[in-house]
């Protein structure tokens, strides 16, 4: 059994559509937050994973599956930097656990654009639905305004908070500014014993059949998060691409230097593909 491990926001949708609904037979699929994915990995209790692109610098052993993953060229509009004070005068960060890759972006924006090192807390998070009633979907997080002067807010949650009053940066619009080039969020990537040509493949084809059904997934979408198929479609056709080139490896690589400058990772190791 081939133990997959995906992430379970809308951004991912179009690369795990096939898994979720044409199953491959031999395959185990699990439905996680990110940094799930990566401690899945990690322990091997999943054999491949949609992981967080700083984890494949903390788990040893780890093949990329090569062209895929999930990139955005300016804004993202579901990864962002929420404050309840000016940019100049954070001094208290809140991090979303959900995501290890945009917390280490965000310590690298702050510092290198603005100048900023304030203190980071996985903390910092109340929840309620936009109408203010107590949340249906524990994901919804907002910042608490109370206990940090900003917070960091990834996915779906991000797409529907109120931001009205609020001081918002796009980090994946920072970063391009920054450095010119794309941000690589997650990819898959597969434990060494998993790492076959087969398994490109296979995502491969799970990628293709949401391409092909893409009305559907936008309509099951919308359905799923509450928000307008107009606005997912939007978001899945213009916030995010899906097929990473060398610039988006560029990137990448980019981003893996800065962490490591930063201290977010202890070591930068090269990217080992997946055999051809």
């Amino acid at each position: 059994m081939l133990r997959i491990s995906l992430v379970d926001f809308l951004n991912a949708r179009p690369l795990t559509w096939g898994l979720l609904h044409e199953p491959p037979p031999g395959v185990e699929v699990s439905r996680d937050l990110p940094s799930v994915c990566a401690d899945k990995l990690a322990s091997g209790a999943a054999d491949v994973g949609l992981i967080p692109s700083i984890e494949y610098q903390r788990i040893a052993g780890l093949r990329v599956v090569p062209g895929l993953g999930i990139a955005a060229s300016s804004e993202v509009r579901s990864v962002l930097l929420v404050s309840s004070v000016s940019r100049e005068r954070i001094r208290s960060v809140a991090l979303d656990p959900a995501s290890r890759t945009s917390a280490a972006l965000v310590r690298i924006l702050l510092k290198r654009v603005y100048g900023l090192e304030p203190v980071y807390r996985d903390t910092g998070f109340r929840t309620r639905e936009t109408d203010g009633s107590e949340p249906a979907n524990p994901e919804s997080r907002i910042p608490n305004p109370e206990s940090t002067d900003a917070a960091l807010i990834i996915g779906d949650p991000a797409l529907k908070t109120r931001l009205n009053g609020q001081v918002v940066l796009d980090l994946a619009a920072e970063w391009r500014a920054l450095s010119g080039h794309s941000f690589v969020f997650a990819f898959w990537a597969a434990r060494e014993e998993a790492a076959t040509p087969e398994l490109g493949a296979l995502l491969r084809r799970s990628y293709e059949s949401g391409r092909t059904h893409f009305a559907s997934l936008v309509a099951e979408e919308a359905a799923r998060t509450g928000l307008s198929q107009a606005v997912v479609e939007d978001y899945l056709r213009h916030s995010l691409h899906y097929e990473l080139d060398e610039s988006d490896l560029a990137g990448l690589e980019l981003f893996y230097r800065m962490a490591a400058e930063s201290g977010s990772i202890s070591v930068r190791r090269p990217l080992s593909f997946l055999p051809a």
